[in-house]
């Protein structure tokens, strides 16, 4: 029977906290808000840059259906 959850890391809650912990061990807390700060900067221009891609395909696309 194939599980129903199809999640790619399925973790609960206490191991979550296990790894903020280490995390928080490791970078220190000074650390830990730029790292977060610049994890999202580089999620959001990965996004820009593939919803950009989408965009610039849709429009070579309609070009040439115009042509």
């Amino acid at each position: 029977m194939l599980p129903t959850n199809f999640a790619i890391l399925d973790l609960s809650t206490p191991d979550l906290l296990i790894i903020l912990a280490i995390v928080l061990l490791l970078f220190g807390a000074k650390k830990l808000p730029e790292l977060s700060r610049s994890l999202g900067t580089s999620a959001r221009e990965l996004r820009k840059g593939l919803n950009g891609d989408e965009e610039k395909n849709s429009d070579s696309t309609a070009k040439t259906s115009q042509s």
